[in-house]
């Protein structure tokens, strides 16, 4: 990793951007200039069954309405799949993973039917070779799984796993929390946990700053780092914005996107000020 400070914006192109995007966009944008930084924009767009064309154009259209520049080329998830798989693929070799069969239903029927507070997250192995080996030839699709127990005995425990942020200092890393996640399946090539690492460490990023919502998927991509033996960023966790209802703004809830704002006469001015940047 560089000594430089570099850091980045990686939204997914599934719905147009809206306030909180804009705050965390803004947030990292600063940050790196007033470091004297990188700023890099990265598309994250592995998600092939929610991201469109027209939401990957309006993100652009929307950065430089903020007043935002960035490095090109940009980097695309959905154009370097090879680099997912040749880690997935070490991964694997190193017995490090499992094929799970159970869909999402299941998973989370099995988690519900646990005694209370037994199992909050699903921990599953490997099928004896013999089932998995006639669930392939019988072409049932399967997810690829990180093994917690795999994963702790190459590393001899969690106790070594650390990571900083910037609010919080020193925290320990408790990726028993996520469970055995999934790291690829059929309907997405790699799932968002190791693509990100990957990126990150390929674009030499130093400062990861985004928003809390995500400070709990850091514990788990701090295992991947590690296993992965790749460099640790700094983090920082912003807060999230919310609206008059008190609720996040999502995408989900298809709060006000930045391309209503404008339409609404809404400049950018008018929005860096009620965000509380210059």
């Amino acid at each position: 990793m560089t000594g430089a400070f570099v850091t980045r914006f990686a939204p997914s192109p599934t719905w147009y951007l809206h306030r909180g995007h804009a705050f965390s966009a803004l947030t990292a944008f600063d940050a790196a200039r007033e470091a004297g930084g990188r700023f890099i924009l990265r598309i994250e767009d592995i998600d092939r069954t929610r991201c469109r064309p027209e939401f990957d154009a309006a993100i652009f259209a929307d950065l430089a309405w903020l007043g935002l520049d960035w490095e090109t080329p940009v980097r695309r998830q959905s154009q370097h799949m090879d680099d997912y798989q040749r880690a997935l693929d070490g991964l694997a070799a190193r017995g490090l993973l499992y094929r799970c069969f159970r869909t999402r239903r299941e998973v989370a029927e099995e988690i519900a039917r646990a005694p209370h507070g037994a199992m909050e997250t699903f921990r599953g192995q490997p099928l004896p070779a013999d089932e998995e080996a006639r669930r392939l030839a019988a072409g049932e699709p399967f997810a690829w799984r990180l093994s917690l127990d795999a994963a702790a005995q190459a590393l001899g425990g969690f106790g070594a796993l650390t990571f900083t942020d910037e609010t919080r200092g020193r925290v320990q890393a408790r990726p028993e929390l996520g469970g055995d996640v999934v790291l690829a399946r059929k309907d997405v090539g790699v799932a968002y946990h190791l693509a990100v690492v990957i990126d990150d460490a390929l674009q030499e990023i130093t400062h990861v700053i985004r928003g809390e919502d995500l400070f709990e998927a850091t514990h788990v991509q701090r295992l991947l780092q590690a296993l992965l033996r790749l460099p640790v960023p700094l983090y920082r966790h912003h807060h999230l914005l919310t609206g008059a209802d008190g609720r996040r703004y999502a995408k989900r809830d298809r709060a006000e996107t930045l391309r209503e704002l404008r339409a609404r006469g809404v400049t950018a001015a008018d929005l860096r000020q009620e965000l509380g940047f210059r």
